[in-house]
């Protein structure tokens, strides 16, 4: 289960009336939400977010679960030498580390700094040289045109409005660049692990879009429309593994903000805690599709969206 510093910032959406929706809907919808979470402190609820990913360890958490992920978008994208690449909501850079890995000029940006001085450590390990940058993705301080490629991986998704976020990768990145997303699909293990956690999580924000419809190709191509010159979506699966269903859910509880938050959030209702508990297990036990013996292994559907942007 991937993530990054935006990827709180929707959780509860996954358990508080997702559903997936239609070519008819969807842009009405869009359209409402977005009017509603401008309503909403926007400043105060990113800084809850940017609070909420400084805990747990988010490093190990990726090292260990997702970190075979990076080298997917950046092959999938063709980043070389030379490019000036983006990574938006970038974690501890594991995307982007691999993209300086190649020769390009990286700036790694994310929602939380707090988890830039693993990353740096990384990229020093991996002998690579990167700039490191808070940003938002709905919001994102760089100018019109100014990369070659820009990616994300499980982590712009997660921001509430996705039209603002669509409306961002494509205004910084130049004519005939490249945009590369890995998003988790509607349906599968991603959908199930978040509905879990999102019945115990406040609502999400009035109007947020749940993030999984970056993983609809429906959804994508509408958000990208016209503006791309060629759109290729391809549907993968990538496998968490971890000693037993037990172990699984007590890294989670260890390492992963969004869980550590909960938990905590919770400290003073016990009842709610050891329902989390149980249904945070049963989840780990149903879904685990390893042998009886071990490990137990977690299948996760994606999406890998490669967009080139129209040229003038």
């Amino acid at each position: 289960m991937g993530g990054s510093g935006e990827a709180a910032t929707n959780l509860a959406a996954y358990g508080h009336g997702m559903r997936r929706t239609t070519g008819t809907t969807e842009p009405i919808a869009e359209a409402a939400a977005r009017a509603r979470i401008e309503e909403v402190g926007a400043g105060q609820f990113k800084a809850a977010v940017r609070a909420m990913w400084a805990l747990g360890d988010y490093h190990t958490f990726a090292k260990e679960l997702v970190w075979d992920l990076g080298p997917v978008l950046v092959e999938a994208c063709g980043i070389s030498a030379g490019q000036r690449v983006l990574d938006v909501a970038a974690g501890t850079g594991n995307v982007a580390i691999r993209a300086a890995a190649t020769g390009a000029r990286v700036i790694s940006s994310d929602l939380t700094p707090e988890n830039f001085e693993a990353g740096r450590r990384e990229a020093l390990v991996q002998g690579v040289e990167l700039e490191w940058v808070e940003a938002d993705a709905e919001t994102l301080p760089f100018g019109d045109d100014e990369f070659d490629v820009v990616t994300s991986s499980f982590g712009a998704m997660f921001a509430p409005d996705h039209r603002a976020v669509a409306d961002e990768l494509l205004r910084v990145c130049r004519p005939g660049g490249t945009i590369g997303m890995l998003n988790f699909t509607p349906e599968g293990t991603a959908g199930e692990f978040f509905a879990v956690l999102g019945r115990y999580m406040p609502p999400p924000p009035p109007g947020a879009l749940p993030p999984v419809l970056w993983g609809s190709e429906e959804h994508v191509r509408e958000l990208f429309g016209e503006r791309v010159a060629k759109l290729d979506l391809t549907r993968q699966e990538y496998v968490e593994r971890s000693s037993t269903p037990i172990d699984y859910c007590e890294f989670f509880k260890r390492t992963f903000g969004p869980v550590v938050g909960l938990y905590a959030s919770l400290a003073d209702q016990p009842d709610q805690v050891a329902a989390l508990d149980r249904d945070f297990l049963e989840f780990a036990t149903r879904s685990n599709r390893g042998a009886p013996e071990g490990p137990a292994e977690y299948h996760y559907q994606y999406l890998v969206v490669v967009a080139r942007k129209r040229g003038d």
